[in-house]
């Protein structure tokens, strides 16, 4: 470790340098002797990794924000069922619903969009591999975005796939015959093939957020006190020796540490004086940057922090008007894109043009939306009954 500050027992000449160890418990005594304290400078900040592994574990695995706000977009986007539509005709026993519904042995048809979407959302993208037995499209499976690495051609364009699991690397070509691999993205500025993860962009404020529960435990493992120093004043000068100085830390160590000692008096003998060098939570204005950096994930991730008990940004005048654009800004952009893309990869897969579409007659959250938009063209008498079911998308 490197010390911010000048080290002057470092020998110079011909005479030979203290160990590192000794040269600071040295320099430590002295300063104690002469009424001096050590004070480090401000360090940099430390950052996580942004890449998939890292996100999930210091977002959804460990930060209640990042976790609460992930399950509420995947989840709500993968309950509302699909339609099928060919052209304007609506198939309502079209073999894709069925697939959609269960895509595999494993796995439902919410379970299934409820991985996908959290994909996309702690990495940017998601892949769907297509299982294809006498050509007829049966099943479909999701890759872990990070056992996944484009291949580039020479020209730039991709030329396929290579997934890694069990120490196996399996090739899958761009494009095929069939159905291939479907790759979803979002919008990366810096990336042509591959997307940008919603989580990503508010990686700074989930460690500001996890910094401060980690801060605020160890505070607490140290009694709810802040770190200070003890600073020897002796009145007729002299140094501590090297067993005093020991003795006294090892009491430090062993009599005040740990929350089990919260309260407990420290005895000082003559010459020590306990100098504070902590600031108060409310000195860092502590929990007011904890709910700033929990406003920031929630920003992010496209959820109004009423909607996870974020206090202190109610733009909204109620309940039911910020659930109402959770749906409208976040959930419903993420599924009109996922809809476009499965709609022409499963149009190549069936061989016919295919178009999906979320029922959005049974999203609860636009319930007095659709309520209104019925009311409205119920009561417009220059519409025939067929234009009236077409305006309300059936």
């Amino acid at each position: 470790m490197r010390f911010p500050f000048r080290r002057p027992w470092l020998a110079s000449g011909g005479r030979k340098a203290m160990p590192a160890e000794t040269a600071l418990e040295s320099k430590t005594g002295t300063a104690l002797a002469q009424g001096f304290a050590i004070v480090a400078a401000e360090g940099a900040a430390h950052w996580s990794g942004r890449s998939y592994a890292a996100l999930s574990r210091t977002g959804f695995m460990k930060n209640p924000i990042a976790h609460r706000a992930i399950r509420m977009v995947a989840e709500a986007a993968a309950s509302v069922p699909w339609l099928a539509y060919s052209g304007t005709v609506e198939m309502a026993d079209h073999p894709a619903l069925a697939l959609l519904a269960r895509p595999n042995a494993r796995q439902g048809g919410p379970d299934f969009f409820e991985m996908l979407y959290g994909h996309l959302l702690l990495s940017g993208n998601a892949y769907v591999e297509p299982l294809v037995l006498g050509e007829e499209l049966r099943e479909l499976h999701l890759l872990r975005p990070d056992r996944v690495s484009i291949v580039e051609a020479r020209d730039g364009w991709i030329a396929g796939y290579d997934y890694r699991a069990g120490g196996v690397t399996r090739r899958l070509a761009a494009e095929t015959e069939g159905p291939g691999l479907l790759h979803l993205k979002l919008f990366h500025p810096l990336d042509d093939h591959c997307g940008f993860s919603p989580l990503g962009a508010a990686g700074a404020a989930l460690d500001l957020h996890n910094a401060a529960a980690q801060w605020n435990k160890a505070l607490l493992d140290n009694s709810a006190r802040p770190s200070g120093a003890l600073v020897y004043q002796p009145k007729d000068g002299g140094n501590l020796s090297a067993d005093q100085y020991e003795r006294l830390k090892e009491e430090l160590e062993a009599g005040y540490a740990g929350a089990v000692n919260a309260g407990r008096p420290l005895l000082l003998e003559g010459g020590l004086d306990w100098k504070s060098m902590g600031l108060s939570p409310k000195d860092m204005d502590f929990i007011e940057a904890k709910n700033a950096a929990a406003r920031d994930i929630a920003l992010g991730l496209g959820v109004p922090p009423m909607l996870i008990g974020i206090p202190g940004d109610n733009t909204y005048a109620n309940y039911q008007e910020a659930n109402r654009a959770f749906y409208r800004l976040t959930v419903l952009p993420l599924m009109a894109r996922t809809a476009a893309s499965f709609s022409s990869w499963l149009s190549d897969g069936y061989g016919e043009a295919l178009r999906l579409e979320p029922d959005l007659d049974r999203i609860a959250g636009l319930a007095s939306e659709r309520e209104a938009l019925w009311a409205r063209v119920g009561a417009a008498t220059f519409l025939s009954d067929d234009e009236k079911r077409e305006a309300v998308g059936y």
